[in-house]
């Protein structure tokens, strides 16, 4: 009877033991990213995991002392919601500022991303963004003006999606290419 109480009593404090480590382990955790730089790629990566996130969208993320700001545009207006209760629910956020903007809907838009996303994915020489689960190429269209947006890895995948793009389509203007360059060449002295 004895060995049996003793063994309730060490049983219950191993259980208040591991659920005072477990509390300290959330609390630390719920605390959220240290810097702005982490807050900011912590609310990318949930954009980004979204799964209507597409490469019709780019959104941009800063943060500051745990302010969010969001900008750029999407397709849906619920795609704006959703990013919006997304960004909230990152640890560390105290507040965000949602100025994504929904794309007017056109039939015209659509065609033209569309001739402009084949163009560029189906070109030879960008088979290995093409093959990415996330295509790091977004395609902007808005009122028949094109943006390129994203990241490739050169200057020189940077040029050839320009000029996929501006051969693809009827764009009111040429085509903005905004894409970041991953890995630019080096600066000779």
């Amino acid at each position: 009877m004895k060995t049996n109480t003793t063994g309730r009593i060490l049983m219950a404090a191993a259980l208040l033991l591991g659920a005072g480590v477990a509390g300290a382990a959330d609390k630390k955790a719920a605390s959220g990213p240290e810097t702005d730089a982490a807050l900011a790629n912590s609310v990318r990566h949930e954009v980004i995991m979204y799964a209507n996130y597409s490469i019709w969208d780019d959104v941009a993320i800063e943060s500051t002392n745990g302010n969010v700001h969001l900008a750029g545009v999407v397709l849906d207006p619920t795609e704006k919601v959703v990013i919006g209760r997304l960004a909230q629910h990152v640890a560390g956020v105290v507040q965000v500022e949602n100025d994504i903007r929904v794309l007017p809907t056109s039939i015209e838009d659509d065609r033209l991303r569309l001739r402009i996303a084949r163009a560029i994915y189906r070109d030879p020489s960008m088979r290995a963004y093409a093959d990415q689960p996330l295509k790091p190429i977004h395609v902007i269209v808005e009122n028949g003006h094109v943006t390129l947006a994203g990241v490739v890895s050169t200057q020189f995948d940077k040029e050839i999606a320009g000029m996929r793009a501006s051969s693809a389509g009827m764009s009111f203007g040429p085509v903005v290419n905004n894409l970041r360059v991953e890995n630019p060449p080096a600066k000779k002295s």
